[in-house]
């Protein structure tokens, strides 16, 4: 008897019909797996813990949670819901289903990880980010694995990281930035040889990079700022090839910025800043094209300005301010057409500005320098910084320029001429006449932007401005602050507030000669106190006060260092 055989194309049918079957109704074609209950006792008393329920007819917490969404194929980081989780179920023959996801994020969740949640073994994804979570994270995290994405970042954890990190060798992602952390760094970290973004800024971690890291040669993006790492910054780095992105400001690194950073041409962003010690140049960045933003802030960098750095035909943000370069600024930087932030003050430049700039050119800051010669006609008031150079008044081309720009050219003119002998100013917000009878000059020039100057209309005190948000795009350089201050006098000072990405500096103009007492009053509106995590934010910086030596001497003296608002 011949056997019966069915053509190729219909059996092709059949086989593209059951697949269909499968992945349009998974919850059918599954309706045999249940969870693990190791799992679901560990994943109720999580939520039980933190007072959170699963999203609405969306997935089950109280019965079996590997149902609806939860067997969805979609990316987790897309889902609208939030707590959400993501199962596999195709274990023990599609008879057991394990959590491999686990997104609890931006919930303001209060109080530490329960021990329980590290038995959820299978997960290959824990988004703790953006609540307010404390205590330690336990060895226990060392079960996990088979995890491959860890963010813990944006929460109040502390103590140190646990060694057992390193044993999860899986892992491609780690961010564990802004929390109160203390310790080193792991060396077992360097054990993480598939790692492609590690990021710890502002973490409270300190100390140097652990030699291990040399390892970690898959790195796509690191992010270590303003944490108190020491040492130098370690050669290997050069070697990470694969870097798009590498953040190293606000530490306590010393210099110089290592020459094998000259291999790392796939860099995109690259900021490095306030190295403390040792003298930096900037030929590393010969073969480099591939730049977008470029930060090397305060690093003591000595030279001139190649013309090189205009190769990056795809910059938009270039700082290299607050170091030692000389000579004149290349004419390209100004006409390279990607280019929309240009930050050079406070260094030792000079020659004139170039005649012509970019369209796309939005704000430049060329102050603290060593310019002269005629100013070009795209000066304007409001997108350019050139105080504190030696611009005369013959250099003006009668344009946009404010009334009094010239006192606050060098040798600052204006000094000598005793107008008056005080000022108060409300920075940030309208004239206010305090309880003791002190007249405050408002201070309300909406223009004031990343790369500006004022000068007041009482021609009694200027300001300058330099730097921008990078990490966002609603660019606001006031801030006004609804709720009331307790335990504050003179409330209406506090309502509105100035605020400065890098450096924010008050001039008197005009005032006597003599000895003057300087009384600055600060309160934090920006970050309140409160139950969201939006709290967590902190806003350090330094404060000088200049001197004068002599007739032309002008130092800036450090007052005080770090200054934390919220710690008043």
């Amino acid at each position: 008897m011949e056997s019966m055989r069915l053509p190729s194309r219909f059996i092709f049918f059949l086989f593209l019909l059951f697949a269909s079957f499968f992945w349009v109704f998974p919850d059918m074609a599954m309706a045999q797996a249940t969870t693990d209950p190791v799992e679901v006792k560990a994943l109720n008393r999580v939520f039980q813990q933190w007072t959170l329920v699963a999203p609405l007819n969306e997935w089950n917490i109280s019965g079996e949670p590997c149902s609806g969404v939860a067997l969805s194929m979609t990316s987790i980081d897309e889902a609208n819901g939030n707590p959400y989780i993501r199962c596999n179920c195709f274990y023990d023959n599609g008879s057991t289903c394990h959590i491999t996801k686990l997104k609890i994020r931006v919930l303001n969740v209060v109080g530490s990880i329960p021990e329980e949640l590290w038995s959820l073994s299978y997960l290959t994804y824990l988004n703790l980010g953006l609540n307010l979570l404390t205590g330690s994270i336990s060895a226990q995290i060392g079960k996990l694995s088979s995890l491959q994405y860890l963010y813990l970042n944006g929460n109040a954890f502390s103590g140190k990281l646990p060694s057992e990190i390193g044993n999860l060798y899986e892992l491609l992602e780690v961010r564990f930035a802004e929390n109160n952390f203390s310790g080193s760094l792991p060396h077992s970290l360097g054990n993480l040889s598939k790692l492609q973004e590690l990021c710890f800024s502002s973490s409270g971690i300190s100390g140097a990079i652990p030699s291990s890291y040399a390892n970690l040669t898959d790195l796509n993006i690191l992010r270590a700022s303003d944490c108190n790492l020491t040492g130098s910054i370690p050669d290997f780095i050069g070697n990470w090839m694969k870097l798009t992105e590498l953040r190293l400001q606000g530490n306590s690194f010393a210099g110089p910025i290592p020459s094998t950073f000259s291999k790392l041409t796939s860099l995109n962003e690259l900021k490095v800043s306030d190295l403390s010690t040792g003298i930096s140049t900037l030929e590393f960045l010969a073969d480099m094209r591939n730049l977008t933003t470029l930060v090397l802030r305060n690093n003591n960098i000595h030279g001139t300005i190649p013309p090189y750095i205009s190769s990056n035909k795809k910059l938009k943000h270039l700082d290299l301010s607050f170091n030692n370069l000389n000579g004149s600024i290349p004419d390209s930087i100004f006409t390279l057409v990607s280019l929309s932030y240009l930050f050079l003050g406070s260094n030792k430049l000079s020659g004139a500005l170039p005649s012509k700039k970019s369209t796309f050119l939005a704000y430049i800051d060329v102050s603290y320098n060593n310019l002269s010669g005629n100013f070009p006609s795209w000066v304007k008031e409001n997108n350019s910084n050139f105080v504190a150079n030696y611009f005369t008044a013959e250099s003006s081309n009668g344009g946009d320029l404010p009334s009094g720009w010239i006192c606050l050219q060098r040798p600052f003119p204006c000094r000598d001429t005793g107008v008056s002998n005080s000022f108060a100013i409300n920075s940030g917000g309208p004239l206010v006449k305090s309880s003791d009878g002190t007249l405050f000059e408002g201070d309300y020039n909406n223009d004031i932007g990343p790369a500006s100057f004022s000068v007041s209309e009482t021609k009694r005190w200027a300001l300058s401005n330099v730097g921008i948000f990078t990490d966002g795009t609603n660019y606001k350089f006031t801030h006004s602050n609804s709720n009331a201050i307790l335990n504050m006098s003179d409330l209406a000072l506090f309502q509105t507030t100035r605020m400065s990405a890098s450096s924010l500096r008050y001039y008197g103009l005009g005032l006597q000669n003599g000895n003057y007492t300087v009384n600055l009053g600060f309160v934090e509106t920006a970050f309140p106190d409160d139950s969201q995590w939006t709290s967590r934010g902190r806003r350090l910086f330094d404060i000088y006060i200049q001197i004068v030596l002599g007739n032309l001497i002008y130092l800036f003296r450090l007052i005080q260092g770090d200054f934390d608002v919220k710690g008043l």
